[in-house]
C-alpha cells in the first residue's frame, strides 16, 4: 500500500491524466502532505509558463492543497529572489512541468534554488516530481533530443548534463508511445554504468527513499541494466553505424511493479 505523506521522486513520463481519476497527480498531492501541502510549481521549462503552470495550480487547489505557488521563473537572475528561494525551503511538494528540457536545466542549473530542491529531495523532505521534460532532468547526464525508429547508434542520441536530482538514471519519456527504445539503448552504450529508464505516457517511476521503485499508471517503465553487458562497439564504430551491444538486461514494468536502483533487482 502506499503510504500517502510519505516523501518521494515522482518521474513522470508525460501526458499524465489531468481530467478523470489524477492518479499519478493525486498520489503527488497526497507524497506532498495531501490537505496540508505546501506545493511549489516550476513552470520553466515551458513556451507558455503561465498557461502551463497555472493548470497544475488549479488541480492541486482543487485537490485542497493548503497552498499552490507558481515560480515563474525566466531568467536565471530570478532564482536569487529571497520569496522563491524560501518557498524551496519551505514547501512539502515540487513539481516541475514540461517543455524543453534544455532551457530547464539553462535556467535553473548551478543555481542556489535547484541546489535547494536537490538536497531536500535526496533527503527524503519533499516529494519531487517533474513530467516529460521534468522528468529528462532527473539524472546527471540528461537526453536533450534525438530521434526513434532506427537501430541505436550514436546519431540517434543527444546528451547534455541534467540537474542531479537521482544521478545514476538516464531518464526517457513518452517512452513507447514515441518509439524510443533504440535511443535509449544508444544512450545506455555511452555511459554502461548507469541505468536506462525509459516512462510511457500517464506513467510514473516512483523512487523512494533507500532506492526503491515503484510504477504508478497506465503504461510501462523500461529498465535498461548494462551492468552486465559483455561487448559494445561504440567506442570505434562511426556516429551513424548500428551499435553492438551484448548481454543488456531489460526489464518491462507496470503498475504496481517494484524494483530496487542500487540492488538493481527486482522486488
Amino acid at each position: 500500500m502506499l503510504q500517502p505523506t510519505k516523501p518521494a521522486i515522482m518521474i513522470i513520463g508525460g501526458a499524465e491524466d489531468k481530467v478523470h481519476g489524477r492518479e499519478i497527480l493525486r498520489t503527488f498531492f497526497n507524497r506532498s502532505g495531501g490537505p496540508e501541502a505546501h506545493i511549489a510549481i516550476i513552470p520553466s521549462a515551458s513556451r507558455e509558463p503561465n498557461l502551463t503552470g497555472g493548470r497544475y495550480v488549479s488541480i492541486f487547489e482543487d485537490m485542497g492543497a493548503k497552498s499552490v505557488q507558481m515560480l515563474d521563473i525566466r531568467e536565471r537572475e530570478q532564482t536569487n529572489d529571497p520569496y522563491w528561494q524560501r518557498a524551496t525551503e519551505e514547501c512539502t511538494g515540487v513539481f516541475l512541468t514540461g517543455g524543453d528540457q534544455l532551457r530547464l536545466c539553462a535556467l535553473l542549473a548551478d543555481t542556489a534554488l535547484i541546489d535547494t530542491v536537490r538536497l531536500r529531495a535526496q533527503m527524503g523532505q519533499i516529494t519531487l516530481a517533474g513530467t516529460s521534460a521534468g522528468a529528462a532532468i532527473m539524472g546527471h547526464h540528461m537526453i536533450a533530443g534525438g530521434g526513434s525508429g532506427e537501430s541505436p547508434n550514436r546519431a540517434l542520441v543527444d546528451m547534455a548534463t541534467g540537474l542531479s536530482i537521482v544521478p545514476e538514471l538516464i531518464v526517457d519519456q513518452h517512452f513507447h508511445n514515441r518509439n524510443r527504445m533504440a535511443r535509449l539503448m544508444s544512450a545506455v552504450s555511452m555511459y554502461a554504468d548507469l541505468l536506462g529508464i525509459g516512462i510511457d505516457e500517464d506513467t510514473c517511476a516512483m523512487v523512494e527513499q533507500g532506492g526503491g521503485l515503484q510504477v504508478l499508471g497506465k503504461g510501462t517503465v523500461t529498465v535498461i541494466d548494462p551492468s552486465d553487458m559483455t561487448h559494445t562497439n561504440e567506442p570505434i564504430v562511426g556516429s551513424t553505424d548500428p551499435l553492438s551491444l551484448h548481454s543488456l538486461k531489460i526489464h518491462i514494468l507496470c503498475h504496481g511493479d517494484r524494483y530496487h536502483l542500487h540492488k538493481r533487482a527486482l522486488l
